[in-house]
């Protein structure tokens, strides 16, 4: 059951889910090999212990990626090998301050990681930045990082597409945040992956209550008007 009021859209509560997590790389050599950062494995948090890591954030932050669209559905349809979350921009420099003891390492692109101290600026082509406790420790989460203007979420990938911070903001009847799933989906409309179909079919064949007409408006505008997904988005 989905209800809508000034602070977001109200879903069914958080719950966790039993996912078989995919290593990014295995050695088979006898020899050990040393491993670069990226190639070090992922033991991403739940959903749960993301809410507890961003308790009192002076910021704004929202569960992004395929665990929104779970979240949106109250069930996972596939397994997950990471955890995302979105910030802004322009609260990068609050954000680290927040997360001032954990290991933050900024992926340059093409995605070659390099440690992220406290005070340290970022560059405006910095998007994503992988998290951990420390390190000796797995991967825990990777925060990526959007535009705003006036208030306003906008898109970097186009910056005529924007949606007020309440449109984009759904909840679960616990409060955790998480990107509404028209939102989510225009990421995912970018290069279309197995996983991001099987998210994409799952929302629709759900009957998820999202905005159908600014999907279908921001992918026509960012990605064009033959993009594959348009002819089934309802209007």
């Amino acid at each position: 059951m989905r209800s809508s009021g000034s602070r977001g859209t109200v879903f069914a509560p958080s719950r966790e889910y039993n996912v078989a997590l995919t290593p990014l790389s295995t050695a088979t050599s006898e020899t050990p090999v040393p491993m670069n950062e990226q190639q070090k494995p992922w033991r991403p948090l739940t959903v749960d212990e993301i809410s507890d890591t961003f308790a009192g954030a002076p910021f704004p932050w929202w569960i992004a990626g395929g665990h929104a669209i779970a979240l949106a559905l109250g069930q996972a349809v596939r397994p997950h090998a990471d955890i995302d979350v979105l910030i802004l921009r322009r609260d990068y420099r609050r954000t680290r301050e927040f997360l001032a003891t954990w290991d933050c390492w900024v992926a340059d692109p093409p995605g070659v990681l390099r440690p992220w101290p406290v005070g340290q600026p970022l560059d405006s082509a910095v998007h994503d930045i992988w998290c951990r406790l420390d390190p000796n420790d797995d991967w825990k989460f990777q925060m990526m990082l959007d535009e705003s203007v006036n208030g306003m979420w906008m898109s970097r990938r186009n910056h005529a597409i924007t949606a007020s911070i309440n449109d984009m903001t759904w909840k679960t009847r616990t409060g955790i945040r998480f990107l509404a799933p028209h939102i989510q989906l225009f990421y995912k409309a970018k290069t279309i992956r197995e996983k991001d179909q099987r998210d994409f079919d799952a929302v629709l064949d759900a009957g998820v209550a999202m905005d159908g007409a600014w999907l279908r408006n921001a992918i026509s505008l960012t990605y064009g008007a033959q993009h594959p997904w348009l002819a089934r988005i309802p209007r």
